[in-house]
């Protein structure tokens, strides 16, 4: 018996010790920003990757991946946008026009007909890009029109014109037979050439909202504000970010780290370049997207873009966005991209996929920022350590502790103002920070492969009961945890 209560007064020696190391958090009152918008989280698809994705039979639809977006957008109207690099290099063929050199891709009845399957599936939300760089506004026309005409305007909601103009005059649009570089825009082609190309475009297309700019360079962004003061229809302002490069012409010796994706430049210094293109888009009346966003532009990084730090920072960079801000965030995924959030499959008729572990990151922010949820002040949160919260309509508030560090366990002490109850804990966990597999959100997981795009069983949540002022969460080296409590 006394070697028993020795052992208890050891214990709580022990508890006290580490109650006495927790780091304290303490979660505030609202912050003077907007709620989270409905379809805050939404995807970005290239025109050419989206048969790979759904398929090519609008009767055989991709169940797993129908299941994953509307995963992401629980009761909403996912947002999907559709475009990149493949909106100035497609068109919808038309006997009366000349097939311009840079188009690509063809669009067909069979890609419309998957669309609008897809669309319907998911009631989704459409912003489409419109081909710009081709600057012909016949081309344009034709191909809004068909959209408008196959997808419907209650599907259509914003018409995106061209993608990322500010490099049409660096990169090449096509190539000539002697292996010439042709640039969309010659040397002279500027921010007010631009203008003056989008109005153009944008005044041949049906009367639907146009989104725009597009763009991703520091010094167009500084533009915004001309921009939404000169282009009168556009409703939604859409701008572009990544925090880190891996282009061959833009960085071809270096290759990002894991340490670079997980500093607060990537997270929090990233949501910062978007405050002036926010602040002009709101005070116009205006919505902002930032409707392409993920790791590593250029497809990402090996190691980096696929390993479970991707999931980390995804659920930091858009609690960060949406603190400044910003109404939505379209993570750009395809197959054969290294960031891609799935990668799907159809073998004998049946459709699986392969979940990366940045999607598990993405279902985190989803479960802890629902539509309508109001950003709360968080205090005492530094190094490796990041934390949010928010209060939502029904009551609860939901507190995310992540924890950047691979190797050390950190304890933390949540404080809230007020009287708060019982609460229950919610982990998302891998093997380490470069894991590619492993990951499991409250201990659920999609496994190698999922033909469903649901987890199997009920979540494993931890209860969670205050301590005097505070909740007391202990964090695993590489995690995150969601506490929640009414």
């Amino acid at each position: 018996m006394r070697r028993a209560i020795a052992g208890c007064a050891v214990l709580v020696a022990l508890a006290s010790a580490g109650a006495a190391r927790a780091q304290v958090v303490t979660v505030g009152k609202p912050l003077a920003v907007r709620p989270v918008a409905p379809g805050f989280v939404g995807l970005s698809v290239e025109y050419s990757a989206l048969e790979p994705y759904v398929g090519t039979d609008p009767a055989a639809p991709d169940h797993p991946l129908l299941q994953l977006v509307r995963n992401l957008a629980p009761g909403q109207r996912p947002v999907l946008r559709i475009g990149g690099d493949s909106t100035d290099w497609a068109w919808w063929p038309t006997p009366a026009l000349r097939r311009p050199r840079g188009i690509r891709i063809d669009l067909t009845p069979s890609w419309l007909a998957a669309t609008h399957s897809l669309a319907t599936a998911l009631n989704a939300k459409l912003i489409l890009g419109i081909n710009l760089e081709a600057d012909n506004r016949a081309l344009a026309s034709a191909e809004a029109r068909t959209f408008v005409s196959k997808f419907g305007r209650a599907h259509v909601q914003a018409f995106e014109l061209g993608n990322e103009p500010e490099l049409y005059h660096t990169f090449a649009w096509y190539t000539t037979a002697d292996g010439r570089a042709v640039p969309g825009r010659g040397p002279g082609w500027s921010f007010s050439s631009y203008l003056r190309d989008f109005a153009s475009i944008g005044s041949a297309l049906p009367r639907i909202p146009l989104a725009g700019p597009a763009i991703g360079s520091p010094g167009w962004l500084s533009q915004t504000g001309a921009f939404v003061k000169a282009q009168r229809r556009v409703k939604m302002v859409t701008v572009h970010r990544y925090p880190l490069l891996r282009c061959p012409a833009s960085a071809p010796t270096h290759s990002p780290t894991i340490s670079e994706l997980l500093a607060p430049a990537a997270s929090v210094g990233l949501a910062d370049t978007v405050v002036p293109a926010a602040r002009a888009a709101h005070a116009n009346g205006d919505s902002i997207r930032v409707d392409e966003m993920n790791s590593v532009a250029c497809g990402g990084a090996p190691g980096v873009s696929n390993a479970f730090a991707s999931a980390l920072w995804i659920v930091d960079a858009l609690f960060a966005m949406a603190r400044v801000g910003v109404d939505g965030v379209n993570i750009h995924t395809f197959n054969s991209a290294v960031y891609g959030l799935f990668r799907t499959h159809q073998v004998g008729g049946v459709w699986s996929a392969d979940v990366r572990p940045d999607y598990y990151g993405l279902l985190l922010f989803a479960q802890a920022a629902p539509p309508g949820s109001h950003l709360l002040g968080v205090a005492g949160a530094s190094g490796s350590l990041r934390a949010w919260a928010t209060h939502a309509s029904d009551g609860r508030t939901r507190v995310v502790l992540i924890n950047e560090d691979g190797k050390r366990r950190r304890q933390i002490a949540v404080r809230l103002a007020g009287r708060h109850g019982a609460g229950t804990l919610e982990r998302l966990l891998a093997p380490s920070l470069r894991a590619t597999g492993g990951v499991t959100l409250g201990g659920q997981t999609f496994g190698a492969r999922t033909t469903t795009g649901q987890f199997a069983g009920p979540p494993k949540t931890q209860a969670i009961v205050a301590r005097g002022r505070s909740y007391a969460v202990s964090l695993p080296p590489a995690s995150a945890a969601l506490l929640t409590l009414r």
